[in-house]
């Protein structure tokens, strides 16, 4: 490796090679800038479930038998605060909406053609509410859901207003995609301030210097402007993105850069002391931090790339992305980050410049005590710590999954608003209810439909059966199966499950041959949670199996990467089981996304391997020179500063997701920096020194 990295970084450290390097970076951020834009490829109906999901399964079988294909389904809701609803003031809102002729929308139903029987059927018990059901065009993007949402509710909200009490909202999957839109555009942007804003101040207030907070962000800015355009480019070459996707990214972005750029400005520093030309001191640190660096990122981006392997496509879509935005951190980390420092020199430590023979060791702050402490004591340090994470691990048994996303969302969000009042007023299936496709090997009578309907019926959770459609040899039909329960809950979920399971004995007794198929938010959820459940083996077995054979290679050690990934894996656990704790006490979420595990396993394994890496490479580099015992205490002393601030940047810039109005990026940035934390004071400060000294002993050594 160092064969091939030396060359690059030497020559990247030259007077040239630091104005090449700047130049060519900013031509290839100008160049790509005036290609596609990410926006244009952003998708928030992407399909989470692999096609071999049954309900995928399903809605492909009730395409085919059933062409005339079903556009996604929007419910208009129309709410009387103070009394009833009176259909008339909904039909004319209606006829307002309608007259509008609003491009994208297939159907509204009119109601004013309904009989009074069926009228009914859509206005709440108590007589406040009304739900109308809306179908957009099959084939409309999601990004036209929102500008639908808005022309509807502009139009409905005006005429609405004309009557006393009466509100209007959209709701259901048309109103929930198209607001869902809307919150990641508006929130994207406050993520972005808020990540520069938070680690400008970090910057300067830790190092008290100015030039190393800008030189950094302008790393981060070249590289995110890069990065932000090659993934437009694969957007353009046909690759879905999914919109967390490149919130997350762009997160990983800033705390990848911003981490780097403080390992090589920290020994750059240190060099600095040493030697008088600016070019050689940077030559010196990227000999030394060069190979760490290019390990680390290395490791994350494999870490990245093993999520291929996941059958779920929200992991799969991070692979492509992901894996090339880390391609592109690490070619800044050991080529651009370098070259800007270089270019400034001395100058960016200002006011606290570093002069050559001045000083002998820069001063190293609480690092240098609680090295001494944990090499003299590792027995106290690492068993204290040891017992804290154990014990808040043992948390993770009251992990409990949430589905219904949108109870999550900001309370006043209209899909909400309206979502809450069809909950509460209407069997709460009718928010989305299950399609049931029966194949059979015959054609099937009247009678048979009534009898399936009637068996169907007779389950405890299933609140309406009725036929939506019959295919032309009528040996397929098709039902709508609405619960008496909300269709995003685990009991639905396990309703649903059940009836899977049960459909061949209620085909037989209702003496039918064929198949069954259900489709369907509920059955997507249950399918979500099966494919997730074997995805997190898939995930955490690969990835701890990669990352120690990478660490295998830099350490060239059989011991040391064992219980390095044994830190890491312990550190996660302990992570998830006070995050769990802190979310719930804290903020009030007694149960989480499935993703958030996941998610959160990827990031704090893949950026904790880190420190893990940047510690035990410096301790190796001095055990050439030093005892064990020695060794450690200069590795602890000279990287605890450094890895210290990078964590709390790091930890700061995933809080920053804490912006966001969407509960699976809240979650997961406020675990995932307290994982951080824990990662880089305890387990990296403490714990691993600990057993580096039990398990590894002194060998001859050549003593300076």
């Amino acid at each position: 490796m160092r064969k091939l990295l030396f060359p690059i970084t030497d020559w990247v450290s030259t007077k040239r090679g630091v104005w090449i390097t700047i130049i060519a970076w900013l031509v290839l951020m100008v160049g790509l800038s005036a290609g596609p834009k990410l926006g244009e490829y952003k998708v928030t109906n992407f399909q989470s479930l692999p096609d071999e999901a049954q309900s995928i399964i399903a809605e492909k079988k009730a395409e085919e038998l059933f062409p005339n294909k079903q556009g996604t389904v929007g419910i208009l809701v129309f709410h009387n605060e103070k009394g009833n609803i009176n259909p008339d003031e909904v039909t004319q809102t209606l006829t307002a909406i309608l007259e509008e002729g609003i491009k994208g929308i297939e159907t509204i139903i009119n109601i004013s053609e309904l009989p009074p029987p069926a009228l009914k059927g859509f206005i709440s018990e108590d007589g406040s509410t009304m739900i109308v059901p809306m179908e957009l065009e099959q084939g409309i993007g999601n990004s036209e859901y929102a500008e639908i949402n808005d022309k509807v509710s502009k139009i409905g909200n005006k005429a609405a207003n004309e009557f006393e009490n009466v509100s209007f909202y959209i709701t259901g999957p048309v109103g929930i995609a198209g607001d869902t839109l809307k919150l990641f555009e508006q929130a994207d942007f406050v993520l972005l301030i808020a990540s520069i804003g938070i680690i400008l101040v970090l910057l300067i207030a830790i190092y008290r210097s100015p030039l190393l907070a800008f030189i950094p962000l302008f790393a981060t800015v070249i590289v995110y402007q890069v990065v932000n355009q090659s993934v437009a480019l694969l957007g353009a070459g046909g690759l879905e993105i999914n919109n967390s996707t490149t919130s997350i990214m762009s997160i990983l972005l800033f705390a990848a850069v911003i981490d780097y750029s403080l390992f090589v400005f920290s020994r750059f520093r240190e060099e600095l002391n040493k030697v008088e030309s600016k070019y050689e001191a940077m030559k010196q640190a990227m000999r030394a931090t060069g190979e760490p660096l290019f390990f680390a990122g290395g490791t994350v981006l494999a870490a990245m790339l093993i999520l291929f392997f996941a059958s779920f496509r929200d992991y799969q879509n991070f692979a492509p992305i992901f894996g090339l935005a880390m391609f592109i951190i690490i070619l800044a980390s050991v080529t651009l980050v370098p070259a800007l420092f270089t270019l400034f020199g001395r100058r960016a430590f200002w006011p606290r410049v570093p002069k050559y023979g001045q000083e002998k060791e820069i001063k190293h702050g609480i690092w240098a005590p609680i090295a001494k402490f944990v090499v003299n004591k590792p027995g106290i340090s690492g068993g204290i710590v040891g017992i804290f994470l154990l014990i808040t691990a043992l948390n993770v048994f009251n992990l409990q999954f949430e589905f219904d996303t949108v109870k999550k969302f900001p309370k006043d969000l209209p899909s909400s608003v309206g979502y809450e009042i069809v909950e509460s007023r209407y069997d709460k299936g009718e928010l989305a209810p299950t399609t049931l496709l029966i194949e059979s090997d015959e054609t099937l009578a009247e009678t048979d439909v009534t009898a399936i309907t009637e068996k169907l019926k007779e389950y405890d959770g299933i609140a309406s059966v009725r036929m939506t459609a019959q295919s032309e040899d009528a040996k397929a039909v098709k039902l709508s199966v609405v619960l008496d329960m909300n269709p995003y809950s685990t009991e639905a979920m396990d309703l649903l499950q059940d009836l899977r399971e049960d459909s061949p004995n209620l085909l037989k007794e209702s003496s039918l041959s064929g198949e069954v198929h259900f489709s369907g938010v509920t059955a997507k959820l249950v399918d979500e949670r099966e494919v997730n459940n074997k995805d997190i083996f898939t995930i955490v077995s690969l990835e701890t199996l990669l990352i120690l054979v990478l660490l295998f290679a830099l350490t060239r050690s059989i011991k040391m990467p064992i219980y390095m990934m044994a830190t890491i894996l312990l550190s996660y656990v302990s992570a998830l089981g006070l995050g769990i704790f802190l979310v719930d006490v804290l903020f009030d979420y007694e149960a989480l996304s499935t993703r958030v595990p996941v998610y959160a396993f990827i990031f704090l394994v893949a950026l904790g391997i880190d420190y893990n890496i940047i510690l035990a490479s410096r301790f190796m580099e001095e055990r050439k020179k030093h005892r064990v015992k020695e060794a450690l205490e200069i590795a602890i002393r000279n990287t605890g500063g450094v890895i210290s601030s990078a964590g709390i940047i790091l930890a700061a810039t995933f809080a920053a997701l804490t912006t966001m109005p969407i509960a699976d990026l809240f979650v997961f940035g406020f675990m995932v920096a307290i994982g951080i934390l824990i990662d880089t004071f305890l387990v990296r400060g403490m714990l691993l020194p600990a057993l580096i000294l039990l398990f590894e002993k002194d060998k001859q050594v050549s003593h300076n």
